[in-house]
């Protein structure tokens, strides 16, 4: 399950960043080593180790406790992190989520865009050459899934996520 829920991430990841101009949507992998090594030659200077570092900062001043989700192939662990807050432990998530993005955006993202649809939120977020999105997602009062996933979108980690998403198909 994990390896077709990654095949769509990177599918996802490399149909937006190839079809989209200026500001790109995106889904990403989580980081479970939190490299902090950007690919050589990579546009994106902020780093895997970074971006989570500064996801989980943000997050837990605002309330949230969480880890990374999801297992990554070790070859997109330096473009792409995803971390998922444990909503049960905040004392108000969908106030912890706008505290989250006010701090990443105190912090130098900037947001690209918001969506909001059918109980979900996506606040797209950009900073050096990565780009965040931070998903609200209540379907219901059961069901409420936050998490923020960046992704290094250097030419360097479009080509990373291609050759994932080939040999998942082969």
């Amino acid at each position: 399950m994990r390896k077709a829920r990654w095949a769509a991430a990177a599918a996802g990841v490399v149909l937006l960043v190839a079809g989209c101009s200026g500001a790109k949507d995106d889904k990403s992998g989580a980081s479970r080593s939190g490299s902090s090594a950007a690919p050589a030659g990579a546009g994106g200077s902020l780093g895997a180790g970074a971006a989570t570092k500064e996801i989980v900062e943000a997050a837990a001043a605002a309330g949230f406790t969480g880890e990374p989700s999801g297992g990554i192939p070790a070859s997109l662990e330096r473009c792409g992190v995803s971390w998922q807050a444990d909503v049960k432990k905040a004392a108000d998530p969908q106030k912890s989520y706008a505290g989250t993005l006010a701090a990443l955006k105190k912090g130098g993202w900037k947001q690209a865009r918001e969506l909001k649809q059918q109980g979900s939120v996506i606040t797209s977020l950009e900073k050096s050459g990565w780009t965040l999105r931070a998903i609200y997602r209540d379907r219901a009062e059961s069901f409420l899934v936050i998490s923020f996933e960046a992704v290094d979108n250097s030419a360097e980690c479009e080509n990373v996520f291609a050759e994932e998403l080939a040999k998942k198909r082969s």
